[in-house]
């Protein structure tokens, strides 16, 4: 339910969602790093990425903060990634059907 765009959860997923979140602390932490990752995906905001890293790299969870350094060893094309309008998506579906 993390990764999913929220519009997309139906009332029953929203209040499980809630209600998990408001138990976990560190899973909330994780959904709003989730959230503002995807914002940039979405909305090609790839000047964002530095200031996201960072932040995740600041968090307790070693997953993330282990996410985040990866995309340290090839930052100038996770950026390009998250900033041009550009997607080998298609040529990628075709070669996962082949």
């Amino acid at each position: 339910m993390i990764t999913r765009h929220p519009d997309t959860l139906d009332q029953d997923e929203q209040l499980q969602l809630k209600t998990l979140l408001g138990r976990c602390p560190e899973l909330d932490t994780l959904a709003d790093h989730v959230r503002d990752f995807a914002a940039m995906m979405v909305n090609l905001d790839g000047h964002l990425l530095d200031d996201w890293i960072t932040a995740a790299q600041g968090t307790d969870l070693a997953p993330l903060r282990s996410f985040a350094r990866s995309l340290l060893s090839d930052c100038d094309a996770v950026r390009n990634g998250l900033s041009l309008p550009y997607s080998s998506g298609v040529v990628e579906g075709h070669v996962n059907r082949i």
